[in-house]
């Protein structure tokens, strides 16, 4: 059996090295992987960590590239990547534009599509935005859906999957991120702890990673000016760390709002290694993220969602997850609640995760390999 991994983007990345490692590692699949590398620089970062070497590069990333350039760009060069390896199946994980289009042009090439991270949903297009779109299309057109939840299972019903269809596998972001957290704590996330005087007895860290499109504009600014705000309250307590995404539409306005202020330090994206070291000593995140909406949980960190909404419900339910959107005040109020109310934030952070138990990536293979031919 040829099985063909397709991602693009670091998220994609790392939720998919535990599927790619235990498809390589199953007697009876040749394994393939293709990266179109919509996103290069952090992908590389993350094949690195994982030991993946791709066997087809197509190297797509271009300076502020728009959806539609992108999109085109991957129709153009990945069908004849399909045309010549012949796979069996495609794996595809998530909501991102490789996604999308992957999955139309596995269709057309009469592809089995296993969609990893499948059934999450807001029922809103516009929120996220392009990801609510992208995956209910990698919907449509799979054939087995790995459902991280029985949530994410009960919403693929809903829309006419069969249940046979479906595999509920848990998440392997979560496979990953134990095997990362597990691993040594590199200088580059040891250095800053030292540097800005975080841990027990000192300063607490709050950790910030915020992207998404459907906040470029007045939402960017309003998420800075509460952060700007919190920073100010909490002087010579806590310390906010920041990795800005490399997009230009988030480094203008974060730089122009946020530089200069003593306790708030901006950072290039960090490789995801000191990433995840950094969030383990975090008291609180505040993200716009889907992946850290289920990793943070996984370490007892509390998560507030700058977001209207989320199609990860069943973090807000277990109580690890809370939208806060980006009105400044209310992201201002449910931040300073965390950080000055001990009991708030303890049944936060020892809320049980409902997004898996690290062995997500073996029960994914397993369905592949028992779906009838």
């Amino acid at each position: 059996m040829r099985v063909l991994s397709i991602f693009g983007t670091r998220p994609e990345a790392v939720k998919m090295a535990p599927v790619v490692k235990a498809l390589a590692e199953t007697p009876g699949i040749e394994s393939r992987v293709c990266v179109t590398a919509q996103h290069r620089q952090m992908l590389d970062q993350v094949l690195n960590l994982f030991g993946i070497q791709p066997d087809i590069d197509l190297d797509l990333m271009r300076p502020n590239q728009e959806l539609a350039g992108l999109t085109a760009a991957i129709f153009t060069h990945l069908d004849p990547v399909l045309e010549d390896v012949k796979p069996d199946w495609i794996v595809i994980q998530g909501d991102t534009t490789t996604v999308m289009a992957a999955a139309i042009l596995a269709y057309y090439h009469r592809i089995r599509i296993g969609h990893v991270e499948a059934g999450l949903r807001t029922g809103d297009k516009w929120q996220p935005f392009p990801e609510e779109i992208n995956r209910r299309i990698a919907g449509v057109t799979a054939d087995l859906h790995f459902a991280p939840t029985e949530t994410n299972r009960q919403n693929l019903l809903r829309e006419g999957v069969p249940d046979e269809a479906i595999a509920v596998t848990g998440n392997p972001v979560i496979d990953a991120l134990q095997a990362i957290a597990n691993l040594p704590s590199p200088p580059e996330a040891d250095d800053l702890v030292r540097r800005l005087e975080v841990g027990p007895d000192k300063k607490r860290l709050v950790l910030i990673t915020a992207h998404r499109r459907e906040n470029f504009g007045q939402p960017f600014e309003d998420i800075c000016l509460a952060l700007a705000r919190l920073a100010e309250a909490y002087r010579g307590k806590v310390e906010f760390v920041y990795p800005v995404h490399l997009n230009p539409n988030v480094q203008e306005v974060v730089y122009r709002r946020l530089t200069g202020i003593s306790n708030l330090t901006l950072l290039p994206p960090l490789d995801y290694l000191p990433l995840v070291h950094l969030m383990k000593r975090a008291a609180l995140v505040l993200t716009d993220s889907g992946g850290l909406q289920e990793e943070a949980p996984s370490l007892s960190v509390p998560v507030l969602v700058l977001r209207q909404t989320t199609e990860r419900p069943e973090g807000v339910q277990a109580g690890t997850l809370r939208l806060v959107g980006t009105d400044s005040q209310q992201i201002f109020s449910e931040a300073s609640r965390l950080l000055d109310d001990p009991q708030a934030h303890a049944a936060m952070a020892h809320a049980v995760n409902p997004f898996g138990d690290g062995h997500a990536a073996q029960r994914i293979v397993k369905a592949i390999l028992e779906y009838p031919l």
